[in-house]
């Protein structure tokens, strides 16, 4: 069934029935709105009649959500908050072509992307970025992004993956850990706890038996569900890690880490640049993919190649 477009609240009657529902009062819900009492009361009242619904019950001087309230509360605020984001987005619309929305990984974004990016703000000045977080393919239909940042294989609806960087795995643990313990010497690794990836169990028994190195339980250990809690737990001596090299530089540079044995593994899948359709020639998009390939190491930068407006 399809509703008139005259039964269906307008935004302002929403707010009316949020802010009411927040404050518990009709006189704070006036003063946040600039509005008389009598008219958020006016508002709230319409409301009830298109849904036939009694929202609010009187309790003393306040006014507290009836069940049917509390059932519709947080769609409204979905709603309403939807609606701020499309204004936001609108308004911002003007500058839309030096602008660019990207979804990145989370423990790529913070520790890969975000210390790179003030060289790009310095060849690129003038380009403002809105980047959030997103672990999974998405839609991009439904969300506005120019980019995303993708680990897995180069398959996405609607969109082109563009390979950006293979993925290469090095064991890590605190100097702590490791002292007394020769470079070459395997013997230590069978007994010492390890820690796990959730979403990737079997990193240590795939590494261990590419390079012949027997573990007493490749699957025991405390598990986390980031590369960036894993990354902590490391630098605070609870275990051995397995993790991308990428996201330990400083950790290896300013020496709260130490790989352990120097035999990284590629795994079997890689990072990705996304572009959806109808995006893909859009110029600062270009810009800031052939930017992040520059940003790459130079095996992998070359067989990624150049993104073009061909």
């Amino acid at each position: 069934m399809t509703l008139s477009r005259r039964t269906i609240p307008d935004a302002t009657t929403l707010q009316a029935f949020e802010c009411v529902a927040r404050h518990g009062s009709v006189t704070q819900a006036a003063n946040e709105l600039n509005l008389t009492q009598s008219a958020v009361s006016r508002q709230v009242k319409d409301l009830e009649t298109q849904l036939g619904l009694l929202l609010f019950d009187r309790v003393r001087q306040r006014v507290v959500l009836s069940s049917d309230g509390q059932r519709l509360l947080p769609q409204v605020r979905k709603i309403l908050q939807q609606t701020e984001e499309m204004m936001l987005r609108a308004m911002a619309s003007a500058q839309s072509e030096h602008q660019l929305s990207i979804a990145t990984l989370p423990t790529f974004g913070s520790r890969w992307l975000i210390p790179r990016l003030s060289d790009f703000a310095t060849r690129y000045p003038g380009k403002s970025l809105n980047i959030e977080s997103r672990s999974s393919p998405f839609d991009f239909e439904e969300e506005d992004f120019d980019i995303a940042i993708h680990y897995g294989q180069p398959v996405w609806a609607r969109a082109t993956c563009h390979f950006l960087c293979s993925e290469w795995i090095v064991p890590v643990a605190s100097p702590a850990m490791l002292d007394g313990i020769g470079d070459e010497d395997l013997r230590h690794l069978r007994h010492r706890p390890l820690l796990h990836l959730a979403t990737r169990p079997k990193l240590w028994a795939e590494w261990s038996l590419a390079n012949d190195i027997e573990l007493e339980s490749p699957y025991r250990g405390n598990r986390f569900d980031q590369f960036a809690m894993i990354i902590e737990a490391a630098v605070a001596g609870l275990g051995y890690a397995l993790v991308p090299r990428y996201l330990i530089e400083q950790e290896l540079a300013d020496g709260r880490l130490r790989i352990i044995i120097d035999r990284p593994m590629k795994t079997d899948n890689a990072y990705f640049l996304v572009l959806p359709e109808g995006r893909m020639k859009k110029p600062a998009s270009l810009d800031f993919c052939n930017w992040m390939l520059g940003q790459v190491d130079d095996l992998d930068r070359a067989a990624s190649g150049k993104f073009g407006l061909s």
